[in-house]
């Protein structure tokens, strides 16, 4: 296999990854970028990547911490801009929730994960129990749920009522999404892609988005087909079949943002 058939074997969920950890399709990708740009200019770090999945994450970590690094000297600088990227900072994702995200979502041992951060493997066990509790801390909200599994759909009421949120409504097709939402407005949707009926789940979400902003999670059988960076796609992505922790994961992160967001 070349390199770059190595690379591309793992970049969709490298995408997955990065749009978690940035909270944004947009800035995700550009990190993403970012990343196998620097690999061109540099062939030590070029030929690391085709080392593995390892590799490439511990690649793109140096992106994301050199992104970091310049966010906080701007901090530092003062001035006009002091404000603003005051408000950027608040939107980094914290280490615990890296490490979370990379043993739950991504499924990388804390062995990899901290091969990945440059920590030892008890610390990334650590800091992912830590956020865990944090997770548990956090401030209940509504979902509803679209999903036309009916087994599915109630493992993941399960799951949000064992988080501590309500379930607002269960909806296996689109007009039932837009019934469901035409109620009251969730503050977070979980969302399935093919729906009972053929309908699409993401039109259901893009309704629902059409009457306020919502943080959206999808899960789907075939994330690698949603994370192409061709279009406008989903930020939070599960794949099916799940384990419930990163569902739990991915909820999170997606109410992170959501409470970080700066009030009009």
């Amino acid at each position: 296999m070349s390199l770059g058939e190595e690379v591309a074997a793992h970049l969709p969920y490298l995408r997955r990854y990065a749009r978690a950890l940035t909270g944004s399709q947009e800035a995700g990708d550009a990190l993403v970028k970012a990343t196998l740009e620097a690999a061109i200019g540099e062939p030590g770090l070029r030929a690391g990547l085709g080392q593995g999945r390892v590799a490439l994450y511990k690649a793109f970590n140096r992106t994301w911490t050199n992104a970091a690094m310049a966010q906080h000297a701007v901090v530092g600088a003062g001035g006009a801009h002091e404000e603003a990227a005051n408000e950027r900072l608040q939107r980094i994702t914290p280490a615990n929730r890296q490490a979370l995200l990379l043993i739950s979502l991504e499924e990388f041992s804390c062995a990899q994960a901290g091969e990945i951060m440059g920590l030892e493997a008890e610390e990334i066990g650590r800091l992912a129990q830590d956020a865990i509790a944090e997770i548990d801390r956090e401030s209940a909200t509504s979902v509803l749920i679209i999903e036309d599994e009916p087994l599915i759909a109630m493992q993941l009421e399960e799951l949000v009522a064992a988080l501590g949120h309500k379930v607002s409504g269960v909806a296996a097709t689109r007009s039932q999404a837009r019934e469901a939402v035409s109620r009251s407005l969730p503050g977070l949707v979980l969302a399935d892609i093919q729906l009972a009926d053929g309908s699409s789940g993401l039109d259901a979400v893009d309704d629902v988005l059409a009457l306020g902003t919502v943080p959206v999670v999808f899960v789907t059988a075939y994330p690698e087909q949603l994370l192409t960076g061709c279009r406008k796609e989903p930020t939070y992505l599960v794949t099916k079949p799940f384990r419930e922790e990163t569902v739990r994961a991915a909820i999170s992160q997606a109410l992170f943002f959501r409470s970080s967001e700066p009030v009009a």
